[in-house]
C-alpha cells in the first residue's frame, strides 16, 4: 500500500470492526450485489481549521524561509561586529571581502587593521559559524525527536541524549579513550554515549510495545541526571585541575575558543542529517497519526525508528563534542517553527533549521555581551529561555486537554 502523509483523514474512510465506518452508519451494500459492501464514499481532505475548529493563517512559506534567513543574516552581522571591542561594519566587509576574494585565488588588499582582521576572521567568525551549525541542528534533531516518540516535549537535552553524549566526551578529554581516531575520537565518543542514552532512555518508556509520554520524560529526566552525576565524577577525579575547570564550563554549553578546524566535522554531519531527515519527511509526517496508522499505510516503524535514533544521536554527539549541552534549543524552536508554517516537515525542517542558528547566535552574542567582560556560558541562557517556556508548554498542554475532556476544539 502506498505511504501517503493525510493519515488522519484516510483513516475515516476505513470500516469499524462491525461494518460501520468512521462516521459510525453501516457500510452500505452494492446495488449490483445484494451482499457484498460497497466502498463508503471517501471523505473530503479537511483544512486544519475544518478539523481543529481553529483558524490558522501562515505566511507563505517562501515568505518565511526568506525571513529567517534574513534574521540569520542580521544576527551573524551584530555578532561579527559586537564584542568586547566593537568593530565598524564597514572594517567587518572589508574583512569578509578580502577573505572571500583570497579564498577564490584573486588577489586583494584588506584596507581593515591587522586588529580587525584577526578579531573578525580568526576569533569571531568561526565562533559565528560555529553557533550557527550547533543552533541549526539542534532545532533540527528537536524536530525530529519530537515526531519520532509523538511527544511535543521531547528534546535531545530534556531526554538525556545531550548528557549521555557529555559522558563520552568527557571520557576522551579525561581517560584518553579511542585516542587512535584522532581528530574525531572526541566526536566519536560523544556519539557512542548519545546512542546509549538514546536507547536506554527509549527502552525503560516502552509500556506494551507502546512510548507513553509520561514515562519518556521521567526516564529522560533520570539518564540525564545520571549522566550529568557520572560527567561530574569523571571531571572532579580527572587529576588535571586546569582540564577539570575547563570542562565544567563545556559542559554547562559554551562556544568559547571556537577554532575554523572545529567546523568541517559537525557541518558535514549536519549536512548529511538534514538532506537525510528532508527526504523521509513524508514518513515523519505518518507517524503523528500514530504507530498503527503508520503500520496500514506501508511504514515499518521499528525499523524507521531504529534509523532515525542512531542518526540523531550521530548529529547530538557531533554537536555536543564542539560545544557542549546546549538545553532547549530542540525545544523552543521546534514549537515557534510549527506555530508560524504548521506541521509539514518537509516546510518545518528548514524553517527550523535557520532559526536555531539565528537563535543561538543571538544568544551567544548575549552572552559575551552582557556581563563583559564576565563570559557567560551559553547553556545558562538558554536554560534561562528555556525553562520559562518548557513550563507554559506544560500549562497549554493541560488547557488543552481540559478543553478537549469537555468537547471543545483542542488548540
Amino acid at each position: 500500500m502506498p505511504l501517503r502523509s493525510h493519515a488522519p483523514d484516510l483513516l475515516q474512510d476505513l470500516p469499524g470492526p462491525t461494518g460501520a465506518g468512521a462516521g459510525g452508519d453501516g457500510a452500505r451494500l452494492s446495488p449490483s450485489s445484494p451482499h457484498t459492501p460497497a466502498r463508503p464514499d471517501p471523505v473530503p481532505l479537511r483544512s486544519d481549521a475544518q478539523r481543529g475548529g481553529c483558524a490558522e493563517r501562515r505566511p507563505r512559506d517562501g515568505r518565511l524561509l526568506l525571513l529567517a534567513l534574513a534574521v540569520l543574516l542580521l544576527a551573524a552581522g551584530a555578532a561579527l561586529c559586537w564584542g568586547s571591542s566593537a568593530v565598524p561594519a564597514s572594517q567587518v566587509w572589508e574583512v569578509l571581502r578580502t577573505e572571500a576574494l583570497h579564498a577564490l585565488g584573486l588577489p586583494a588588499v584588506s584596507e581593515a587593521s591587522p586588529q580587525h582582521q584577526r578579531v573578525v576572521w580568526l576569533i569571531r567568525m568561526p565562533r559565528v559559524l560555529l553557533a550557527a551549525v550547533v543552533g541549526a541542528g539542534l532545532a533540527v534533531v528537536g524536530v525530529a525527536m519530537q515526531a519520532l516518540v509523538r511527544n511535543p516535549l521531547a528534546d535531545p537535552y530534556l531526554l538525556g541524549v545531550s548528557s549521555g553524549a557529555s559522558v563520552g566526551a568527557v571520557s576522551v578529554l579525561a581517560w584518553g579513550a579511542l585516542a587512535s581516531a584522532g581528530l574525531f575520537a572526541i566526536t566519536l565518543g560523544a556519539f557512542a554515549g548519545a546512542l546509549l542514552a538514546t536507547t536506554l532512555v527509549y527502552l525503560l518508556a516502552l509500556q506494551q510495545g507502546r512510548v507513553l509520554p509520561t514515562r519518556l520524560i521521567l526516564s529522560g529526566v533520570a539518564v540525564a541526571y545520571t549522566c550529568m552525576g557520572v560527567t561530574s565524577l569523571i571531571t572532579l577525579t580527572a587529576g588535571q585541575r586546569e582540564l577539570a575547570a575547563s570542562l565544567m564550563t563545556w559542559t554547562l554549553g559554551s562556544l568559547s575558543g571556537s577554532q575554523w578546524i572545529s567546523l568541517p566535522a559537525p557541518a558535514l554531519i549536519l549536512l548529511l542529517g538534514l538532506a537525510v531527515l528532508w527526504g523521509s519527511a513524508r514518513e515523519l509526517n505518518v507517524l503523528r497519526s500514530g504507530d498503527e496508522s503508520a503500520i496500514s499505510l506501508g511504514l515499518n516503524v521499528a525499523r524507521f525508528r531504529r534509523r532515525m535514533f542512531v542518526l540523531v544521536s550521530l548529529m547530538t554527539g557531533s554537536l555536543v563534542a564542539v560545544s557542549g549541552a546546549i538545553g532547549f534549543v530542540g525545544l523552543v524552536i521546534p514549537h515557534i517553527t510549527r506555530m508560524l508554517i504548521g506541521h509539514d516537515h518537509r516546510r518545518v525542517l528548514p524553517v527550523a533549521a535557520l532559526m536555531g542558528a539565528a537563535f543561538l547566535i543571538a544568544v551567544d552574542l548575549l552572552a559575551r555581551t552582557a556581563f563583559a567582560p564576565m563570559e557567560l556560558p551559553v547553556g545558562v541562557i538558554t536554560s534561562l529561555i528555556g525553562g520559562p517556556f518548557f513550563i507554559g508548554m506544560l500549562v497549554r498542554q493541560g488547557r488543552q486537554t481540559r478543553r478537549a475532556d469537555k468537547g471543545g476544539p483542542a488548540c
